[in-house]
């Protein structure tokens, strides 16, 4: 892990971009030690920051009106960061507690990424953001503090969406083993298209039984002696409580599908990973109860569609985006307006030096 740290004369100037990311399958294995296929995407939060001496974080966006204003020093205390307002700045706060900045400085943060749709919204702006008060790591240890500072503010999240946006390949998805937290890159086809949809329900995890869902599969891994990602299909009769049973089910099976798809996408055979992605849809919907009548049916919709391979929910669930694999063209997303987009595979968190701000910069902050 490195900080970068500035001269005694000058303050750092930076520009960051962070994408965000759609999980092409493999969801609710990340936190269970499975495996899961992400990839980065072109919708992207960025931060432009430059550092002061005021001993403040003053934090601007363009989502809310009322900016965030942190000491440097604020402490990694979840009684601490509910406090704060407004309440996007919590996340902020936790982020930045971590990182410990040696300076304050002005940030401008803007965001392509539509909140609460199950892109990473929340992974992209906690990476670009400990990245612009620079802090440096590896994607693993980069997703260990994201992870901290979503559960401080009350979202237990997994490792995956911060290891994709920090480690992502342009062209490629990502297969990670969350057992070991190896991963590779695994290319994507030109010829494969794919769009996602947003279903019109917006969620914020919290408000949803994910938590729920994480505390099952805790308990099913503690009846069976082992994390679900590393269970096995033998092992599903002898469980009792038929909950618990479908939940295991799903994960174990969901592995299987992640290792599927990666081969599929080696060999360019995409008819084979659109099957796989309604598999992974079924499984969801029944075994694991993350989705909605309305996804369930926005998935049976695109997946009716000439040219569409597969469709399937990605994210969290409980709402958010259905992801699709199509020829090319084969989807318009203006058809749904601003709801839906066609995504490439992008690369991974990029930083940009500008010009060094003078030692007696007090203010400004350039967007990005």
């Amino acid at each position: 892990m490195n900080r970068i740290v500035p001269t005694d004369d000058v303050y750092r100037n930076v520009s960051v971009r962070a994408p965000g990311r759609v999980n092409l399958i493999g969801d609710h294995t990340d936190y269970n030690e499975g495996l899961a296929l992400p990839m980065a995407i072109d919708l992207q939060t960025a931060v432009g920051f430059i550092e002061s001496g005021s001993g403040r974080l003053l934090l601007y966006t363009t989502f809310d009106p009322h900016p965030a204003d942190l000491p440097v020093d604020i402490p990694f205390d979840p009684d601490v960061l509910a406090g704060i307002t407004p309440p996007w700045a919590s996340l902020a706060a936790a982020v930045a507690a971590q990182v410990a900045a040696p300076h304050g400085g002005v940030g401008r943060i803007t965001s392509t990424l539509p909140s609460g749709a199950g892109l990473s919204s929340s992974a992209a702006f906690s990476v670009a953001l400990a990245t612009a008060l620079g802090f440096a790591a590896p994607p693993r240890v980069m997703a260990e503090l994201c992870r901290r500072a979503e559960a401080a503010v009350g979202v237990s999240v997994g490792l995956m969406d911060p290891m994709v946006v920090t480690g992502a390949e342009a062209g490629k998805a990502m297969m990670i083993d969350f057992s070991t937290l190896h991963f590779e890159h695994v290319s994507i086809p030109e010829d494969a298209h794919i769009v996602v949809v947003h279903s019109g329900i917006d969620r914020v995890l919290r408000a949803t039984p994910y938590n729920a869902r994480r505390a099952e599969c805790e308990a099913a891994a503690v009846e069976l002696g082992v994390p679900l990602g590393r269970a096995e299909q033998a092992d599903l009769p002898g469980m009792l409580d038929p909950v618990l049973r479908r939940r295991t089910r799903h994960v174990v099976t969901e592995c299987q599908r992640v290792l599927a798809y990666a081969d599929a996408m080696a060999s360019g055979d995409l008819a084979a990973a659109g099957t796989l992605m309604l598999e992974s849809h079924r499984s969801l919907a029944q075994d694991f109860e993350a989705s909605t009548p309305r996804v369930d049916e926005l998935v049976g919709s695109l997946a009716s569609m000439p040219g569409v391979y597969g469709a399937r929910m990605t994210g969290g669930g409980f709402g958010g985006c259905v992801v699709a694999l199509t020829e090319p063209g084969a989807l318009n997303p203006s058809t749904w307006g601003d709801r839906a987009w066609r995504v490439i595979p992008s690369a991974g968190v990029s930083l940009t030096e500008r010009p060094a701000a003078p030692e007696n910069f007090e203010g400004g902050g350039d967007a990005v």
